[in-house]
């Protein structure tokens, strides 16, 4: 069977990717199951600088979901380089900056190192500069992945976010840029509270951050659904995918392959399942190919 993806010049020997912030610098999680066995890991966002991440509460758990304040806290470009980076996986390493010049230099690096992928990370909302500024305006982004695409000469992604009045704009603005694919969503900006009552006063705990896992599903699919259909370029789809049914469901609305983060956390072993998973239904139902199934899921009609 083919379970091979091309993702506009990256060839993945499957379509599922474990997500960025869920999987560390991609070496912790080889003994929970087969990382190998995975088309990609991306890394968590790697700045030019090692940064601290926030100084406050950093995750909340809600109903079908996690909000998450993390900072993009990280050892830096030069300690992952040094340090972590593995040869033997599909790595796809996600930068991050407060600068226009912090993403250009980063991605410099990433060249001259023979990086083969990277995913400019242009959406996090739990940082006070960078990120989420480029990815909210299109001229902003549309400079800042042009002049990314001059310099590297690797596979480059763009991630997205849901923070945005239009997704698809933003993703044109991207692709004539020169992104090879676009990946979405990223977070959704949320607030997690929680209000205890003790002796007379209440108390508080909240977080600010970005909201992930199942309760984000319906939104991330209607967003690549959009984005399918205004651009030419691949989409890896992501936002709480758990099951099979999550992965076709995402193949259905356009995406060519998927990222899994939030399950990480609870159950890391997801997407080496899932990948099980795909092969055993494909084989079990016929399909040759990856793209045989997904044609076969893009032919069902969806209401307007």
């Amino acid at each position: 069977m083919g379970m091979n993806v091309d993702l506009n010049g990256l060839t993945l020997k499957n379509p599922v990717i474990a997500a960025s912030g869920t999987y560390g610098y991609n070496n912790e999680f080889d003994v929970f199951c087969d990382v190998s066995k995975l088309g990609a890991t991306v890394t968590k966002a790697i700045s030019l600088h090692p940064r601290p991440g926030n100084d406050w509460q950093r995750i909340f758990e809600t109903d079908c979901g996690l909000i998450n304040s993390i900072g993009l806290e990280n050892v830096g470009i030069e300690k992952y380089l040094s340090t972590y980076q593995l040869i033997n996986l599909s790595t796809i390493v996600n930068i991050a900056g407060s600068t226009v010049e912090e993403y250009l230099e980063l991605a410099k690096i990433c060249d001259k190192n023979g990086i083969k992928a990277i995913e400019l990370n242009l959406s996090c909302p739990n940082v006070k500069c960078g990120c989420l500024e480029f990815g909210t305006d299109e001229e902003a982004l549309y400079g800042l992945v042009s002049r990314v695409r001059e310099i590297y000469s690797g596979h480059l992604t763009s991630k997205l976010t849901p923070n945005v009045t239009s997704i698809e704009k933003i993703a044109i603005a991207a692709e004539k840029a020169g992104a090879n694919a676009i990946s979405a969503i990223n977070t959704v900006k949320a607030l997690g509270l929680k209000l205890n009552y003790i002796n007379g006063e209440f108390k508080k705990e909240y977080v600010r951050g970005g909201l992930s896992g199942k309760a984000v599903k319906p939104v991330a699919l209607g967003a690549v659904e959009r984005i399918s259909k205004a651009v030419n370029i691949p989409v890896i789809g992501m936002g709480g995918i758990y099951t099979l049914e999550d992965v076709l469901e995402f193949f259905a609305v356009g995406a060519e392959a998927v990222q899994v983060g939030t399950a990480n956390f609870t159950h890391p072993d997801t997407c080496e399942r899932l990948v099980d998973e795909l092969e055993a239904f494909m084989q079990t139902n016929g399909f040759a190919t990856l793209d045989e199934l997904k044609n076969k899921l893009r032919a069902l009609p969806l209401a307007p």
